[in-house]
């Protein structure tokens, strides 16, 4: 088998087709072609289709997960979920995963850290948070040490309240608006109580 044509593509990736004298073809990543050193004209030895294809799946998914960590703070486990969710092979996956935290690029405590920083600046409480933390796929060992960069509670409610009643005294019915506002967030009840207990003092607040 030789290779017939080597196309670009409009691929973003900046993909290549490569066409083969059988009338077959296969989409290339640069990095792929690279690691076989395929070019126009070259001969390939019987059986090297499957070897080609193999190249081209691990560097998909390698690429792929660069992808994937470049836009959003992802777990291991999440990112080779979602690389199987797109149609990536179990093993290509794992072997991507493998290959970015070998980089560097992929620590779960790191990604644990960054959660947590993140849910704190969008003013949720710790139980939102770990929710955050559960759906990225963090392990539970991790969940301690980054839980502790979370500062007390009473500024997040605080920052939340006073943007919901600017400056004026809630009654009962808006205090209890609120409080299942800030649950909803993640915040417990008794750091809840103690804020709106500030805004309206001659009200009684139950759970």
């Amino acid at each position: 088998m030789k290779v017939e044509a080597i196309e670009s593509t409009r691929s973003p990736q900046g993909k290549v087709r490569v066409r083969f004298d059988d009338g077959s073809s296969l989409l290339a990543l640069p990095s792929a072609m690279a690691e076989l050193g395929l070019y126009q004209g070259m001969e390939l030895p019987d059986g090297a289709m499957e070897s080609i294809k193999d190249t081209c799946a691990k560097a998909s998914a390698r690429e792929r997960a660069v992808r994937i960590i470049a836009a959003s703070t992802v777990s291991k486990r999440e990112l080779e979920h979602r690389l199987l969710q797109k149609g990536e092979r179990e093993e290509d996956a794992k072997q991507a995963v493998q290959w970015l935290e070998e980089l560097k690029l992929l620590d779960d405590a790191q990604a644990a850290e960054q959660i947590v920083r993140s849910g704190a600046a969008k003013g949720y409480g710790a139980a939102r948070i770990k929710q955050m933390l559960y759906e990225k796929r963090i392990p539970k060992e991790y969940w301690d040490a980054a839980l502790e960069l979370l500062p007390p509670q009473d500024g997040a409610i605080d920052s939340y309240l006073q943007r919901r009643f600017r400056g004026k005294k809630p009654d009962r019915a808006e205090c209890k608006r609120a409080a299942d506002a800030l649950a909803r967030r993640g915040h417990n009840w008794s750091d809840i109580r103690s804020a709106l207990e500030r805004y309206a003092p001659d009200e009684e607040f139950d759970q």
